[in-house]
């Protein structure tokens, strides 16, 4: 699967493989401590919706599995002065990114962001549509 930016895209035995591969991450994480799955990868958090929890959830994730984090919210970034998601997505692209998460207030722009990028997106919620309710499986 190259990108997750919603569940009811999944079938049940997708989901199943997808809940049953963090679970196995998760018990790695506690016994071996962080991974290196990871390693050499970028991983670009685009969080344009405020969101404290759910980022801190993907990117803890994103380290113990061995990821460097490129992070970057909607205050003080060239955002607030009116640049595109694309235009961000294309810095960050620039600057190494290897895949983005998503968090963004209008509902589909994580499937707008992933037709538009060559790597892959997941969605960490993108207004009333897809959002994480539960706590971050990587505790």
């Amino acid at each position: 699967m190259r990108h997750l930016v919603g569940l009811r895209e999944l079938g049940a035995p997708e989901l199943r493989r997808l809940l049953d591969r963090a679970k196995e991450l998760r018990s790695q994480v506690k016994r071996d401590g962080p991974l290196d799955i990871l390693r050499g990868k970028n991983i670009g958090l685009v969080f344009l919706e405020p969101s404290t929890r759910t980022r801190f959830s993907f990117e803890m994730a994103a380290r113990k599995l061995g990821a460097d984090v490129l992070s970057m919210s909607a205050e003080g970034s060239s955002t607030s002065k009116g640049e595109t998601l694309w235009d961000t997505a294309k810095t960050l692209r620039a600057h190494g990114a290897d895949a983005f998460v998503l968090r963004h207030k209008y509902v589909g722009s994580p499937h707008q962001l992933a037709t538009r990028v060559d790597v892959p997106v997941v969605n960490a919620g993108d207004g009333i549509n897809e959002h994480p309710r539960r706590r971050c499986w990587m505790r």
